[in-house]
């Protein structure tokens, strides 16, 4: 303290820096608290009560106590106590409770402050509020897993040009992060979407901020495989794209698995052409189309001459064998538009895409002999087909009816024939 020898300018001047260093502190942007060697708090500034949510009177004479969350380790406050008791300064983390039960976390600097004798006499506690930062690193740390996960992910600039990719990326594509990083995502593409498509996607991305569908990509190794994928654009505070970010998974078990059941609901299971139900639903798509078209579609019945007779002298097995052949034959001589479905027994159904009865039935006339000029299973069979043309307003019952009247003339008049239902009423 001042003794008498200090003038009064000198104690103006020392009053005078004692209030600058308190206005100081107590308009510092960072928490402060002096306190005794047992903790009890002496001052704290404004920040301190900001921060804290109370006010002075509830914490003056108590301790640190009170904020405490009960979440910090009692190993962290046993450090604390012990770097302090020994002078040193102590630097760590707390997580402490504000007076509305919110918690927070603090970076904390304890600094012990010595009188003239070297003795500790006061504690100077300055803190940081850091929960926004510990929210971001938790956040990383969560990306970071999500990164890893097993869904490949890519992630690019605003540019489409690739910045980062995963484990999980490099064990579906193939290539490594130094073969893509710089690129953009057009070298993955597959050759099977049109421009339309990407237009599309990237409208879907730009405007609503996020895609998501089924995309077939080339790998590495040019293999096209499909994939569900997600496209999302990152924003920055002034609503600027700062990354796109893709996350993508193979499914082509799936689709493999789509695909069996697909096979096993529509697909004969003896010959592998389609069966009664799916070429019904053929049937209805064909009539509606051409109820709003022009254009027009027919329909042929054929089934095997005598084919009792073969299963009867050769056996079921060989009638299998001679069904399956038969199909087979058929199916080549058929356009990609076209439809081929087993019936029932040895009796067979074609719709033919965009066909008059006349075309029909120079198709039906050349399928007739080339059935009849092979040998299937070492057997001669033949064929005798009927032919019906849609005629407008008439449903697929009709129009089966039709062909079925056809096909039964033809082998009336005696087998190994063609025949064609009338085109008008």
């Amino acid at each position: 303290m001042p003794g008498p020898h200090w003038s009064s300018s000198d104690l103006d001047t020392l009053r005078a820096k004692f209030y600058q260093l308190h206005i100081a502190v107590e308009q510092s942007p960072a928490a402060t608290a002096i306190t005794d060697t047992e903790g009890r708090i002496e001052y704290v500034n404004k920040r301190f009560l900001e921060v804290t949510g109370y006010s002075r009177e509830e914490l003056i004479g108590k301790t640190p106590a009170m904020i405490q969350s009960g979440l910090t380790p009692e190993i962290v406050y046993r450090a604390l106590w012990q770097t302090l008791r020994s002078g040193q300064v102590w630097r760590g983390e707390l997580q402490n409770r504000k007076k509305s039960g919110e918690l927070y976390w603090e970076a904390e600097t304890i600094t012990p402050v010595r009188n003239d004798a070297g003795e500790v006499v006061h504690f100077v506690a300055v803190k940081e509020d850091i929960t926004e930062r510990k929210r971001q690193e938790e956040e990383l740390r969560l990306l970071a897993s999500v990164f890893q996960t097993g869904q490949a992910t890519l992630i690019t600039d605003p540019e489409m040009r690739i910045e980062r990719v995963n484990q999980a990326f490099t064990d579906i594509t193939g290539y490594l992060p130094e073969e893509v990083i710089g690129h953009t995502p057009r070298l993955f593409q597959s050759g099977r979407h049109d421009k339309a498509f990407y237009s599309q996607l990237w409208q879907d991305v730009l405007e609503a901020g996020h895609w998501q569908g089924e995309i077939w990509n080339r790998n590495k190794y040019g293999e096209i495989y499909p994939l569900w994928q997600s496209i999302t654009a990152v924003h920055d505070e002034a609503g600027n794209i700062r990354h796109f970010i893709a996350v993508f998974h193979n499914i082509a078990e799936r689709k493999r698995l789509e695909q069996e059941l697909e096979q096993q609901a529509t697909r004969d299971h003896l010959t592998g052409a389609y069966n009664r139900r799916a070429f019904d639903a053929a049937m209805r798509k064909a009539v509606r189309q051409a109820e709003r078209s022009d254009n027009t579609f027919s329909l042929l019945l054929f089934d095997i001459d005598l084919f009792k007779s073969v299963n009867d002298q050769h056996g079921h097995d060989t009638g299998d064998v001679i069904l399956k052949r038969l199909a087979l034959l058929v199916g080549k001589a058929l356009r990609s538009t076209d439809l081929l479905a087993r019936w029932g027994g040895e009796e067979f159904a074609i719709l033919l895409q965009d066909t008059s009865a006349q075309g029909a039935s120079i198709f039906a006339e050349r399928l007739r002999q080339q059935v009849a000029e092979t040998r299937l299973h070492g057997l001669a069979v033949t064929i005798s087909l009927g032919i019906a043309e849609y005629r407008r307003g008439e449903s697929p019952e009709e129009m089966l009816t039709r062909a079925d009247s056809a096909l039964y003339r033809a082998k009336r008049a005696g087998r190994n024939r063609v025949g064609i239902a009338d085109t008008h009423p």
